[in-house]
């Protein structure tokens, strides 16, 4: 029984693992790598293992780092079963499509300016196109309802459990039999931070051998949850009366949904202005959005009650989505008094880069970042304290106010992730998904467990 690692490993995108067993072999997410030109040439670069050799590929959840990569398997071969909740199906067809067609824009791009140079290169293909992902979509199957065990072959069984990340989230636990002997392995995909509107909080795992679990904030605690709300409120009442506009860099799972149901209590509550306008610039988000309303079997009690009562927890005044490319464009018409959510979070592409062009030299704006961002990203260049920035061509600089809310992380803190671990009181434990100094930081508060640190396409006997 082997147990393999080809991505997320000591870093934070790409997660993908390998389990072997019995001649079968089972994946574990098969993510796209983020932050950098660099870690993007690297998503074209091979597995560390023969795609057609994979009989399943178990997906967390429909983040594109832990899914992104799935077209690019089923290219190589791949001809196996993808099982994941319905949830993550409907949010993974959703990324995926939105991810192929930016990979095509980015390939006419870049051919594009090659011919500007001087240089009519015609070989420039996209990593994967929209058809690509939709022969992709074929290869999913069974649906895995949460805390039911599902046979994959036979002394091979794995159960889905809720690990309230984003909607449909999983971490997921395997029983598995090789030669007369019995392993138990946990992957904790992402966990989520709890307390947080929409979703259940994760679920206590059951007891494993062997972990491979999540560290993404391992060396710090988040700020209570209620805190992070009024600085949110806060920092859109100061731009607000600066005359400003808020600038949200919002990713489309889970991140949107959740700023929208504190932006409509903020309204309900008089703690923001009923006349606000609020964009939520994002055809991704605005589908996903209409994806959470279709899946009550991940919402929490408060969500749940509030549906009961015929209330949409996503919807306020003055709320505008807008899909189409002129009305992004006609947001930047407005002075101020606005709220504008656009993707992506770390913004590394989409819409809300032109919103930054058009607002982070202005001092009266109010740029607000309530996500993780990797090392390598234009949001982290800016939360680190850049002072001018290249957007479109251009030198930028930054005199907008800049805020970093760190209580909206739909990752777990320490002292989560530490109880997430106790309870599942393993053997061993493989850290992933986390910076290196982070997963060490983390690791020195482990209990009586052997731990690793493993290394791209390195590999462990069970």
């Amino acid at each position: 029984m082997k147990l393999s690692f080809h991505g997320a490993d000591q870093g934070v995108t790409g997660s993908c693992h390998l389990i072997e067993c019995a001649g079968r072999r089972i994946l574990i997410d098969c993510g796209m790598f983020q932050g950098s030109r660099e870690l993007d040439e690297e998503n074209a670069e091979p597995f560390g293992f023969d795609p057609a050799s994979i009989d399943f590929l178990l997906l967390t959840h429909a983040h594109l780092d832990h899914c992104g990569r799935l077209p690019l398997l089923v290219n190589n071969g791949f001809r196996g079963e993808i099982i994941t909740s319905s949830a993550s199906r409907d949010l993974a067809r959703l990324v995926l499509l939105d991810s192929g067609n930016l990979q095509e824009e980015e390939a006419r791009r870049t051919a594009r300016h090659a011919s500007r140079r001087g240089n009519h290169k015609t070989d420039i293909v996209p990593l994967y196109t929209e058809l690509d992902v939709l022969d992709s979509l074929e290869y999913f199957g069974r649906k895995a309802a949460y805390d039911q065990r599902l046979e994959l072959a036979d002394g091979m069984y794995a159960t889905f459990l809720d690990a309230g990340h984003i909607l449909g989230s999983a971490s997921i636990f395997l029983e598995l039999t090789e030669n007369g002997k019995n392993r138990t392995v946990l992957f904790s995909g992402d966990l989520g931070n709890n307390g947080r509107p929409i979703l259940r909080d994760p679920t206590s795992p059951p007891k494993a051998d062997v972990v491979v679990m999540e560290t993404t904030y391992g060396d710090r605690l988040h700020r209570p949850i209620d805190e992070s709300v009024e600085e949110l409120y806060t920092a859109v009442i100061d731009t607000f009366e600066n005359g400003g506009n808020v600038i949200i860099p919002t990713f489309a799972l889970e991140r949107a949904q959740e700023i929208l149901f504190y932006l409509r209590e903020g309204v309900e509550t008089g703690r923001l202005p009923r006349t606000m306008q609020v964009f939520l610039d994002s055809p991704m988000a605005i589908s996903a959005t209409a994806i959470f309303k279709r899946h009550p079997e991940c919402y929490d009690e408060e969500t749940a009650g509030l549906f009961r009562e015929k209330r949409d927890p996503l919807h306020l005044p003055g709320l505008h989505f807008t899909r189409e490319t002129q009305d992004s464009i006609a947001i930047n018409r407005i002075g101020g008094g606005a709220v504008i959510m656009a993707g992506s979070g770390m913004c590394t592409g989409g819409r809300i880069r032109h919103h930054l062009r058009y607002n982070l030299w202005r001092k009266d704006s109010g740029i607000v970042f309530v996500g993780y961002a990797a090392r390598g990203s234009l949001a982290r260049t800016i939360i680190d304290g850049a002072e001018r920035v290249r957007l479109f061509g251009d030198e930028i600089p930054v005199k907008a106010s800049i805020h970093t809310i760190n209580g909206f992380s739909a990752h777990a803190d320490q002292a989560e992730l530490l109880a997430w671990h106790r309870a599942g009181a393993p053997e061993r434990t493989f850290l992933v998904h986390g910076e290196e100094e982070t997963m060490r930081r983390f690791s020195a508060l482990l209990g009586n467990t052997t731990v690793e640190m493993p290394a791209p396409q390195q590999s462990f006997t069970l």
